[in-house]
């Protein structure tokens, strides 16, 4: 329409003096957009460091006109349908679907149909896109930390076993093991625990109780490495004048234990922001699964290299 900008200037005027507020519902039928996003998590709302995936989300819908609703089922596959059809009622022109944990999922039934992305998991039927943490390449990082102190053996992982859990913890292994060899050094041992820190601790005591001895401690959490700083300490050991600790999460943590903790990042804001803008970029989604780098969070806790 050609609308005259002296009447486009009176009817915002008048439209601010009664502080009107276009229909967003009557808008969506004529634009077939609701300029809003769903996001659906299990426990990603109440955790400590993964609910900066919900800020990624918000800040980047926020900025490509968007307003996000966010529903958490707990884990719970019933209340997930009921949040799923609550949002597809509301006509929401994406769904993005995470998880706490990175995992190998089966999507509900009512989101294959859907213009939706996977937010720190995978399709086991590669049907919808994915963002997720390279966690392999984060392996590989924290072996590229410990050879660049020169450290080629004696080196244990402090965790539960790859094959326990989500696929985070395999992928990580496999590139630090990888990352090791390509550089000349190989794995000793694993150290097994739970992902916390009093499992750890426990576990890395008894260790060293037992008389073993290690020269470098890749942990697969900064929970781990709390407990493997404390179980070392209490046996008068030294981080990293005897042993050298790497870990995983870049979390606050890292940076209050002392001394601080080199740690590989996992860059949840950075996982959703890139989910949202997969989601509503045009044209057809595909069914690919993108690896973002995990960067290194550089503390004192690997020695230098001896001359």
């Amino acid at each position: 329409m050609r609308i005259a900008p002296g009447t486009q200037a009176r009817v915002r005027t008048a439209a601010a003096e009664l502080s009107y507020r276009p229909n967003p519902a009557a808008r969506s039928l004529r634009t077939a957009s609701t300029r809003t996003i769903g996001m659906i998590t299990d426990l990603v709302a109440g955790g400590q460091f993964a609910s900066q995936m919900i800020m990624g989300v918000s800040a980047t819908a926020r900025r490509l006109e968007h307003v996000v609703v966010v529903g958490e089922s707990g884990g719970d596959p019933e209340l997930e349908g009921l949040l799923l059809e609550e949002m597809l009622d509301r006509r929401v022109d994406g769904i993005v679907y995470a998880t706490l944990v990175t995992a190998e999922i089966t999507i509900p039934d009512a989101l294959r149909q859907q213009r939706a992305v996977l937010l720190n998991c995978v399709d086991r039927s590669a049907s919808l896109p994915a963002v997720v943490p390279d966690e392999y390449q984060g392996g590989h990082a924290a072996a590229d930390a410990l050879l660049a102190g020169g450290i080629l053996d004696g080196i244990h992982v402090v965790g539960e076993h790859p094959n326990v859990g989500g696929i985070a913890g395999r992928l990580r292994y496999d590139g630090l093991r990888d990352g090791l060899r390509a550089g000349g050094a190989e794995l000793a041992a694993d150290v097994l625990c739970e992902w916390a820190v009093s499992p750890a601790y426990d576990a890395v005591l008894a260790f060293l109780d037992n008389g073993c001895r290690a020269r470098a401690m890749v942990c697969l959490n900064d929970r781990v490495a709390m407990g493997a700083y404390q179980a070392l300490g209490d046996h008068g050991l030294c981080v990293p004048e005897d042993v050298s600790v790497v870990s995983f999460d870049g979390s606050d943590l890292a940076q209050w234990l002392r001394p601080p903790l080199t740690s590989i990042v996992l860059p949840y804001a950075e996982l959703g922001s890139r989910a949202v803008e997969l989601l509503l970029g045009t044209g057809p989604l595909g069914t690919g699964v993108e690896r973002l780098p995990m960067p290194v969070s550089r503390g004192d806790s690997v020695r230098t290299r001896r001359a």
